[in-house]
Protein backbone atom coordinates (compact mmCIF):
# COMPACT_ATOMS: atom_id res chain seq x y z
CA UNK A 1 0.00 0.00 0.00
CA UNK A 2 1.40 3.35 -1.06
CA UNK A 3 1.42 6.44 1.40
CA UNK A 4 0.39 4.62 4.59
CA UNK A 5 1.03 7.06 7.09
CA UNK A 6 -0.80 9.52 5.01
CA UNK A 7 -3.91 7.17 4.23
CA UNK A 8 -3.56 6.44 8.50
CA UNK A 9 -3.53 10.10 9.14
CA UNK A 10 -6.81 11.03 6.82
CA UNK A 11 -8.30 8.12 9.00
CA UNK A 12 -7.66 9.62 12.04
CA UNK A 13 -8.92 13.00 11.49
CA UNK A 14 -12.00 12.02 9.53
CA UNK A 15 -12.72 9.03 12.62
CA UNK A 16 -12.16 11.70 15.58
CA UNK A 17 -14.51 14.23 15.06
CA UNK A 18 -17.84 12.28 15.37
CA UNK A 19 -16.32 10.48 18.21
CA UNK A 20 -15.16 13.84 19.28
CA UNK A 21 -18.77 15.24 19.37
CA UNK A 22 -20.40 11.94 21.13
CA UNK A 23 -18.23 12.73 23.60
CA UNK A 24 -19.63 16.33 24.19
CA UNK A 25 -22.84 15.52 23.85
CA UNK A 26 -22.11 13.04 26.64
CA UNK A 27 -20.46 15.40 28.55
CA UNK A 28 -23.36 17.32 28.20
CA UNK A 29 -21.29 20.56 26.56
CA UNK A 30 -23.97 21.32 23.24
CA UNK A 31 -26.21 22.78 24.97
CA UNK A 32 -29.68 22.19 25.79
CA UNK A 33 -30.60 20.35 22.81
CA UNK A 34 -27.53 18.22 22.01
CA UNK A 35 -29.47 16.15 19.59
CA UNK A 36 -29.90 18.46 17.08
CA UNK A 37 -26.44 20.26 17.71
CA UNK A 38 -25.45 16.54 16.34
CA UNK A 39 -27.97 16.32 13.39
CA UNK A 40 -26.14 19.52 12.29
CA UNK A 41 -22.59 19.23 12.88
CA UNK A 42 -22.88 15.58 10.85
CA UNK A 43 -24.64 17.30 7.83
CA UNK A 44 -21.72 19.74 7.59
CA UNK A 45 -19.06 17.33 7.98
CA UNK A 46 -20.80 15.27 5.20
CA UNK A 47 -20.25 18.02 2.92
CA UNK A 48 -17.19 19.51 4.12
CA UNK A 49 -15.54 15.51 3.09
CA UNK A 50 -17.25 15.73 -0.23
CA UNK A 51 -15.85 19.10 -0.66
CA UNK A 52 -12.29 18.00 0.39
CA UNK A 53 -13.29 14.68 -1.61
CA UNK A 54 -14.22 16.56 -4.73
CA UNK A 55 -10.69 18.70 -4.31
CA UNK A 56 -8.42 15.62 -4.34
CA UNK A 57 -7.82 15.71 -8.48
CA UNK A 58 -7.28 19.20 -8.56
CA UNK A 59 -4.99 19.11 -6.22
CA UNK A 60 -2.88 16.46 -7.60
CA UNK A 61 -3.33 18.54 -11.01
CA UNK A 62 -2.13 21.37 -9.43
CA UNK A 63 1.03 19.41 -7.00
CA UNK A 64 1.47 16.46 -9.30
CA UNK A 65 1.66 14.63 -5.90
CA UNK A 66 -0.40 11.27 -6.39
CA UNK A 67 -1.22 11.06 -2.72
CA UNK A 68 -4.49 13.04 -3.05
CA UNK A 69 -5.56 10.59 -5.03
CA UNK A 70 -4.60 7.91 -3.00
CA UNK A 71 -6.99 8.48 -0.03
CA UNK A 72 -10.19 10.11 -2.38
CA UNK A 73 -11.55 6.75 -2.53
CA UNK A 74 -11.26 7.07 1.42
CA UNK A 75 -12.57 10.28 1.69
CA UNK A 76 -15.40 9.68 -0.10
CA UNK A 77 -16.50 6.52 1.44
CA UNK A 78 -16.00 8.54 5.28
CA UNK A 79 -18.38 10.73 2.78
CA UNK A 80 -20.68 8.21 3.41
CA UNK A 81 -20.65 7.24 6.80
CA UNK A 82 -21.27 10.97 7.81
CA UNK A 83 -24.40 11.10 6.36
CA UNK A 84 -25.13 7.36 7.06
CA UNK A 85 -24.70 8.92 10.99
CA UNK A 86 -26.46 12.29 9.94
CA UNK A 87 -29.45 10.52 9.31
CA UNK A 88 -29.05 7.97 11.98
CA UNK A 89 -29.18 10.97 14.11
CA UNK A 90 -32.01 12.31 12.64
CA UNK A 91 -34.16 9.29 13.21
CA UNK A 92 -32.86 9.08 16.39
CA UNK A 93 -32.97 12.35 18.25
CA UNK A 94 -35.67 14.79 15.59
CA UNK A 95 -37.72 12.36 15.27
CA UNK A 96 -37.57 9.72 17.88
CA UNK A 97 -38.05 7.33 15.53
CA UNK A 98 -41.03 7.43 14.98
CA UNK A 99 -42.13 6.33 11.58
CA UNK A 100 -45.56 8.05 11.52
CA UNK A 101 -43.84 11.33 11.96
CA UNK A 102 -41.49 11.01 8.98
CA UNK A 103 -44.07 12.23 6.46
CA UNK A 104 -45.32 14.96 8.21
CA UNK A 105 -41.40 16.30 8.56
CA UNK A 106 -41.52 15.87 4.46
CA UNK A 107 -44.64 17.43 4.36
CA UNK A 108 -43.59 20.83 6.33
CA UNK A 109 -39.56 20.76 5.24
CA UNK A 110 -39.72 19.70 2.13
CA UNK A 111 -35.54 20.18 2.43
CA UNK A 112 -35.48 16.38 3.95
CA UNK A 113 -36.45 15.20 0.33
CA UNK A 114 -33.46 17.25 -1.33
CA UNK A 115 -31.22 15.69 1.70
CA UNK A 116 -32.66 12.33 0.70
CA UNK A 117 -31.97 12.29 -2.83
CA UNK A 118 -28.59 13.44 -2.07
CA UNK A 119 -28.03 10.24 0.23
CA UNK A 120 -29.22 7.80 -2.39
CA UNK A 121 -26.87 9.09 -4.84
CA UNK A 122 -24.04 8.82 -1.97
CA UNK A 123 -25.36 5.18 -1.61
CA UNK A 124 -25.05 4.67 -5.27
CA UNK A 125 -21.46 6.07 -5.15
CA UNK A 126 -20.45 4.20 -2.01
CA UNK A 127 -21.81 1.20 -3.77
CA UNK A 128 -19.83 1.31 -6.98
CA UNK A 129 -16.64 2.93 -5.28
CA UNK A 130 -14.73 -0.72 -5.19
CA UNK A 131 -12.20 -1.86 -8.05
CA UNK A 132 -14.86 -4.62 -8.60
CA UNK A 133 -17.37 -1.96 -9.92
CA UNK A 134 -15.00 -0.21 -11.58
CA UNK A 135 -14.03 -3.28 -13.99
CA UNK A 136 -17.85 -4.01 -14.43
CA UNK A 137 -18.86 -0.31 -15.64
CA UNK A 138 -16.17 0.40 -17.59
CA UNK A 139 -16.12 4.13 -18.79
CA UNK A 140 -19.70 4.28 -17.18
CA UNK A 141 -18.01 4.21 -13.91
CA UNK A 142 -16.32 7.77 -14.31
CA UNK A 143 -19.67 9.56 -15.37
CA UNK A 144 -21.35 7.61 -12.39
CA UNK A 145 -19.24 9.17 -10.05
CA UNK A 146 -19.65 12.42 -11.52
CA UNK A 147 -23.11 12.46 -9.44
CA UNK A 148 -20.91 13.39 -6.44
CA UNK A 149 -21.28 17.13 -8.34
CA UNK A 150 -24.96 16.63 -8.22
CA UNK A 151 -24.66 15.38 -4.58
CA UNK A 152 -22.81 18.54 -4.14
CA UNK A 153 -25.42 20.59 -5.38
CA UNK A 154 -28.21 18.91 -3.16
CA UNK A 155 -26.16 19.49 -0.11
CA UNK A 156 -25.39 23.12 -0.89
CA UNK A 157 -29.90 23.38 -1.49
CA UNK A 158 -30.29 21.34 1.62
CA UNK A 159 -28.36 23.44 3.69
CA UNK A 160 -29.45 26.77 2.32
CA UNK A 161 -33.39 25.56 2.78
CA UNK A 162 -31.81 24.87 6.75
CA UNK A 163 -30.24 28.27 7.40
CA UNK A 164 -31.81 31.02 5.44
CA UNK A 165 -31.14 34.17 7.45
CA UNK A 166 -27.49 33.37 8.49
CA UNK A 167 -25.50 32.51 5.09
CA UNK A 168 -22.23 33.50 5.78
CA UNK A 169 -20.73 29.96 6.39
CA UNK A 170 -23.42 28.78 3.65
CA UNK A 171 -21.37 31.61 0.98
CA UNK A 172 -18.28 30.01 1.75
CA UNK A 173 -19.09 26.62 0.68
CA UNK A 174 -21.01 27.96 -2.27
CA UNK A 175 -17.72 29.94 -3.44
CA UNK A 176 -15.28 26.72 -2.61
CA UNK A 177 -17.80 24.48 -4.65
CA UNK A 178 -18.13 27.03 -7.39
CA UNK A 179 -14.09 27.15 -7.38
CA UNK A 180 -13.90 23.25 -7.83
CA UNK A 181 -16.45 23.38 -10.93
CA UNK A 182 -14.57 25.87 -12.63
CA UNK A 183 -11.53 23.67 -12.00
CA UNK A 184 -13.45 21.15 -14.23
CA UNK A 185 -14.21 23.10 -17.26
CA UNK A 186 -12.25 21.02 -20.03
CA UNK A 187 -10.18 24.60 -21.38
CA UNK A 188 -9.40 25.46 -17.33
CA UNK A 189 -8.26 21.06 -16.71
CA UNK A 190 -6.06 21.55 -20.74
CA UNK A 191 -4.61 24.58 -18.93
CA UNK A 192 -3.42 22.99 -15.23
CA UNK A 193 -0.74 20.36 -16.18
CA UNK A 194 0.81 23.50 -19.00
CA UNK A 195 0.79 25.89 -15.71
CA UNK A 196 2.68 22.98 -13.34
CA UNK A 197 5.24 22.71 -15.74
CA UNK A 198 5.81 25.96 -16.59
CA UNK A 199 6.27 26.08 -12.75
CA UNK A 200 8.47 22.77 -12.54
CA UNK A 201 10.89 24.29 -15.22
CA UNK A 202 11.15 27.87 -13.88
CA UNK A 203 12.82 26.41 -10.43
CA UNK A 204 15.05 24.19 -11.91
CA UNK A 205 16.43 26.90 -13.94
CA UNK A 206 16.69 28.97 -10.69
Amino acid sequence: MRYPFWRVGVFIAAAIWPLLWLYQAWEDVLGPDPGKVLVDRLGVGTLVLLLITLSMTPLQRLTGWAGWIAVRRQLGLWCFAYVVLHLSAYLAFILGFDWSQLGVELRKRPYIIVGALGFVCLLALAGTSNRYSQRRLGSRWKKLHRLAYVVLGLGLLHMLWIVRADLKEWAIYAAISSLLLVLRLPPVTRRIPRLVAKKASSAKKA
